[in-house]
């Protein structure tokens, strides 16, 4: 019966997903899920309670934990900053590819009409990013005057921006190279500068092949 329930429960929200991903949230309704994944609508209520607790679980399911995401993130064999690049093109390629994860970036610009706290879908990504700067800056990869975490908390959103713009504007396929644009313009800003007077001091660390 366990299983059953979880077998349940994916369905409805992978339906849900879905269907967020494609109309919005406003005009998706739970007779909506329910037809989507061939489930009854008590179903939705009694596993999610409301439209709102099946929303919140979107966001929480994959946008919000990346799990996928976590063998890259410790893949010790490559700088932290080629990592932070890498990671950039994978969660880029979710955004575009994966219905859980681009239910969960629709919800979350869309969580004003949602009726139920929307989780903060970007502070793993935000506190992974702070990490791998800090361990690039140990490494003398990045400069010494860039914080860490400000830097973070600048870059997440400068990104996760660039990400939706592009789709809206340019279609999901100009992603790749709109986001090379970006790191060419970002890593000269992270990297160790020259100390005045000796143009030639300061190491300058790697990057992802994909920006250089």
């Amino acid at each position: 019966m366990q299983e059953r329930a979880k077998a349940t429960r994916r369905s409805l929200l992978e339906a849900a997903a879905q269907l967020f991903a494609e109309q919005g949230y406003a005009a998706t309704s739970v007779n909506d899920i329910s037809a989507r994944s061939g489930r009854t609508s008590g179903a939705v209520y009694f596993h999610y309670t409301s439209k709102e607790g099946i929303a919140v679980a979107v966001v929480e399911d994959r946008f919000a934990t990346w799990p996928q995401l976590a063998a890259r993130y410790g893949d010790e064999t490559v700088t932290p900053l080629e990592r932070l690049v890498a990671l950039s093109y994978d969660i880029a390629h979710a955004l575009t590819q994966d219905p859980m994860a681009r239910a969960g970036a629709r919800l979350w610009t869309e969580r004003t009409v949602i009726k139920a706290p929307v989780p903060d879908p970007f502070a793993l990504w935000t506190a992974a990013t702070t990490r791998l700067l800090a361990q690039a800056r140990v490494a003398g990869h990045v400069d010494e005057g860039v914080r860490p975490a400000r830097a973070a908390r600048a870059l997440v959103p400068a990104f996760f921006g660039l990400c939706v713009l592009t789709e809206a504007l340019e279609g999901a396929t100009a992603l790749d190279d709109r986001l090379t644009d970006w790191w060419h313009l970002t890593l000269p800003s992270l990297r160790p500068q020259p100390s005045p007077g000796n143009p030639q001091t300061g190491r300058r660390g790697t990057s992802s092949g994909r920006a250089r």
